[in-house]
């Protein structure tokens, strides 16, 4: 770099044309040509520019400009190379030699506008004296930024010259009633801010900073960012921006990226304010930040130094696409050899050179002018516009349907703005170029990555493209393996503000904070959240529920009294061993029938008491099990109907103590009133009443399955409705009243003259009986679950054993226990002192 500096006088030698001095004195174009048409270019050659001062006591020096703009040069270089290449042509304006006037604006936008005045001399200006009949000027080449581009097309819209730029990108020139005869090789920043979005949406970052240059292209491009960013989840931590000539903005910028927490940073910025961010990263050793950036810079090789490369490494961006131009290689070293070395071309190859020079200066500084030749991303865009002027003049002289171009045909500025709405062709590389109606071409950029191979050399390595004439889908190509992140690490960097919410959690806003800011808060019970980062958590169907982990719904569990669980096996067994010892104590009394205390307890109510019993203690295993539509009817039904016949023998047998007192009385007869007949049809006639209410509720509105979901959220409680709850209580209301009808009858026949008086006995079963199922109503009603069916079963095994052993069990006592009080004499013998 130093020695083109101190060669840099040399090029402004190559000037062979020195513009008429009017509209004050404007300024010199650096490369000039005429030509029978002539194309006129502006390009940022320095990068700083030196105002003279400002006293009025003496004529104002000419603007100072330094620091030579590699890339801009070379956009002239390649303009010039375009128009040698057109004019050697016998098939693009054969007889058409294309001029060309190319003025530097030094990076300023007051020099800018001073070198759009000095283009336009000699035409729109003086329409009545043009200058040294200079021919017209019938395009612009330029600017490369976008807010020189906007000055030069406001300062040239009302003379309707057309603007080609290279290298700006800013949406806002997009806007054909602002900018009607704008335009651009390069697509605009509407896409490629989309595309920034995208790819930090790719790898998952939702927390990024922001930095952009505070000019048209910064600040176009980064709300265009900001809003895509915002439509797809991304939170920006901070934006800010500065402006080249702005050194207390850049330090807060700093600043800011040094206490954010974001590390991922997005930077729109350009080409001259990146250098300046790059210094400053590199001078504070700010490291382990994702660059992410953008066409302007991100393939610029200034940039790599050993101190800057520690904070740029692993940096990603979106780049103009990269095309090989024919020729142009050989043509900017032999241009520059030529004027800086004069030194002896060997034969043969235009492009090797011996060095018989006897000059001093290293041949290795040369590196720093032709190492960003074989990159030609916007040496491409130079070589496009041209052409497209060459093509529209081409099709305005008459070209194609003459051979040879008419030369003298006016051609009006307007005309050359709607030709180059029309061109469509194909350079000798293979890109079509045309223009859409905004005045800009389609969207295609490389995906390229900062990296440093094993002997120590940067390079750009592509990792991907994007392709804005895809579907949305398809745009963004990447290939992550080959990505180096940032500070050369290999796993990709974590940037968000919150972590992300594991399924089973959903995230809850931080009050005051962006939305990439959350909490994770678990779902409730019976909701999941089966994604990461649900924002809602989902209610399960009614009869699913949520799993432990609540990110999956599962059926609930279904809960019954099973024969299988611990409470029902206990049921089962008492029910089993009521059964068992009901059949033992009638294999007893069967086998003792004809013994006086068997028979004086009416032996066949007895039996049929017995029987009652056993199928009392069956009809709980009806409530047992998955409830069915025939086990919920039997259930209930057998067992209103059992208990009825049991309480019927047990009436029966009350009466007949009763009756029996009766009859030893002198004179009663009351005994064939109520002789073995009638207790068989008392008993079967109480029981035909049961049976009946029973038919009725059946037939109606029968109990049925039914899966409870109301009692507990979490399971299904199978039980079986009562279909008509009135049935259920008309079915108990009959048993309650046979019972407190026997337990009465009992009770007052408590105190009969008798040795072993069976209605004292009864009185006592028949008061467990009441006592048992007068609890069983309210523990009914409150028990949840398969605790109701239990409480029922444990209700009838109760009052079952209450009737078996309150009954039977002084029986057997005196039959196994106490035979010699199995006589007459001794059952008759108490009741023979009692009178």
């Amino acid at each position: 770099m130093l020695f083109f500096l101190h060669t840099l006088p040399l090029l402004y030698q190559l000037n062979t044309n020195t513009p008429c001095q009017t509209m004050g004195d404007p300024k010199d174009p650096l490369f000039s040509k005429d030509g029978d048409v002539t194309i006129g270019g502006v390009f940022a050659i320095h990068r700083k520019e030196t105002l003279p001062s400002f006293e009025f006591a003496q004529k104002p020096l000419p603007l100072s400009c330094s620091s030579v703009n590699l890339r801009d040069f070379r956009l002239a270089q390649i303009m010039i190379f375009a128009i040698e290449e057109i004019n050697k042509s016998k098939s693009l304006l054969p007889n058409i030699y294309i001029g060309y006037r190319i003025y530097d604006t030094c990076g300023s936008r007051l020099s800018t506008m001073s070198a759009t005045m000095a283009v336009l001399s000699g035409q729109e200006f003086r329409p009545r004296d043009r200058c040294n009949d200079q021919p017209p000027l019938h395009a612009i080449l330029g600017e490369s930024e976008s807010s020189a581009t906007v000055i030069l097309s406001r300062t040239t819209g009302p003379f309707k010259v057309p603007v080609i730029s290279p290298s700006a990108t800013c949406e806002c020139l997009s806007n054909r009633k602002d900018y009607p005869s704008f335009f651009r090789t390069i697509a605009s920043d509407y896409h490629q801010s989309r595309a920034l979005a995208y790819i930090v949406k790719h790898f998952g970052w939702t927390w990024v900073g922001a930095v952009s240059s505070d000019n048209d292209y910064g600040n176009n491009g980064m709300a265009i960012f900001q809003k895509i960013a915002q439509e797809e989840g991304i939170c920006v931590e901070y934006s800010v921006k500065f402006y080249r000539t702005e050194s207390d903005k850049l330090k807060k910028v700093v600043n800011e990226i040094k206490k954010g927490t974001a590390k991922v940073i997005v930077a729109f910025v350009s080409f001259v304010e990146m250098g300046l961010l790059i210094d400053q990263l590199s001078i504070q050793n700010i490291t382990g930040f994702q660059l992410i950036g953008v066409e302007s810079w991100i393939t610029t090789k200034n940039y790599f130094t050993p101190n800057s490369f520690s904070s740029l490494r692993g940096s990603l961006g979106f780049a103009v696409r990269k095309i090989n131009i024919e020729g142009f290689i050989d043509y900017v070293i032999k241009a520059f050899w030529d004027t800086a070395f004069p030194c002896t071309k060997t034969e043969g190859n235009s492009s090797q050179y011996s060095i018989s020079c006897t000059r001093s200066e290293d041949l290795l500084e040369l590196k720093n002018y032709t190492e960003d030749v074989l990159e030609q991303r916007y040496a491409s865009n130079v070589y496009k516009a041209v052409y497209a002027v060459a093509h529209s003049l081409h099709s305005l002289l008459g070209c194609e349907n003459q051979g040879l171009c008419d030369k003298n045909k006016p051609i009006r500025p307007q005309q050359m703005v709607e030709a180059l709405q029309k061109v469509n062709f194909t350079i000798q590389m293979g890109d079509q170029v045309w223009f859409d109606s905004t005045g800009g071409t389609v969207a295609h950029y490389e995906v390229v990555n900062w990296q440093q191979d094993f002997d120590g050399s940067f390079q750009f390595k592509t990792v991907g493209y994007y392709d804005a004439s895809l579907p949305p889908q398809q745009r963004l190509m990447l290939n992550t393996k080959n990505i180096i992140w940032a500070g050369g690490q290999q796993k990709k960097p974590n940037s968000v503000c919150s972590e992300s919410c594991p399924p089973g959690t959903r995230k809850a806003a931080q009050k005051g904070r962006p939305v990439c800011c959350y909490d994770c808060i678990p779902c409730a019970e019976g909701e999941i959240s089966n994604e990461t980062d649900s924002i809602n958590c989902k209610q399960c169907l009614e009869e699913y529920w949520s799993n432990a982990e609540k990110n999956k719904c599962v059926l609930k569990a279904v809960e019954f009294l099973s024969f299988t669980e611990i409470m029902g096996i206990i049921l089962v067994f008492f029910s089993l061993f009521g059964v068992v010892l009901t059949t033992l104590v009638t294999v007893l009394f069967y086998r003792k029938k004809d013994t006086p205390i068997v028979k004086a307890n009416n032996s066949e109510l007895s039996f049929l008491l017995l029987f009652s019993l056993s199928l009392c203690f069956l009809c709980s295993l009806t409530f047992i099990g998955r409830p069915t539509e025939w086990s919920c009817m039997l259930r209930h039904t057998v067992f209103g109907i059992t208990f009825v016949l049991c309480i019927s023998c047990v009436l029966g047998k009350t009466i007949v103590v009763l009756m029996a007192f009766k009859a030893t009385l002198p004179g009663s007869n009351v005994m064939k009133w109520f002789g073995p007949v009638q207790q068989r049809l008392s008993v079967l006639a109480f029981t035909l009443i049961q049976i009946i209410i029973c038919v009725v509720w059946i037939t109606l509105s029968p109990p049925f399955p039914y899966k409870n979901m109301e009692y507990y959220k979490e399971k299904i409680i199978i039980e079986c409705n009562l279909g008509s709850t009135l049935g259920f209580w008309a079915v108990l209301g009959y048993i309650s009243l046979l019972s407190v009808l026997c337990f009465v009858l009992a009770f007052l026949a408590r105190k009969l003259p008798d040795n072993f008086n069976e209605a004292k006995f009864i009185t006592f079963s028949m008061l467990i009986f009441c006592a048992v199922w007068i609890t069983f109503i309210p523990a009914y009603v409150s028990s949840p679950g398969k605790l109701t069916v239990a409480v029922e079963i444990f209700a009838i095994l109760s009052s079952s054993f209450g009737l078996l052993f309150c009954i039977f069990a002084p029986k057997c006592y005196i039959i196994l226990l106490k035979p010699e009080q199995n006589t007459k004499q001794h059952m008759m013998g108490k009741t023979l002192k009692s009178y």
